[in-house]
């Protein structure tokens, strides 16, 4: 993936916040697949689609995660609440340090879209 694009769209900061509010990856039952895609590159990519309005056919090749993974992640995260977790988290960090207003914004529009689509 491209490093540059996913420490844009999840700085470090950020990051920091939303990893422990996903919940732990698991191998699914039926076996097969490839190993476990990097969580954070999953995020970026989720946080691309649900921010820029793509569709997730369309999105790019350049996150290093394939489209059912990143629509897959995205559905086990809003069934468990991780949106919803995770904006109020941000805003309360937000709250006083305007160097998070990029990452309340991400997480603002993503949770919303995540609503939306889920």
């Amino acid at each position: 993936m491209n490093e540059a694009l996913a420490t844009r769209l999840v700085p470090d900061r950020l990051w920091a916040l939303v990893e422990p509010q996903l919940p732990e990856f698991r191998l699914r039952r039926q076996g097969g697949g490839t190993a476990p895609t990097d969580e954070r590159a999953v995020f970026a990519a989720v946080v691309f689609v649900l921010t820029s309005g793509c569709p997730w056919r369309m999105l790019p090749p350049t996150f290093g995660v394939t489209v059912p993974t990143a629509h897959r992640r995205f559905m086990v995260w809003s069934r468990a609440g991780s949106w919803r977790r995770l904006h109020r988290v941000v805003a309360v960090q937000h709250r006083g340090d305007e160097t998070m207003a990029w990452a309340y914004e991400i997480v603002t529009a993503a949770t919303r879209r995540a609503e939306i689509r889920h």
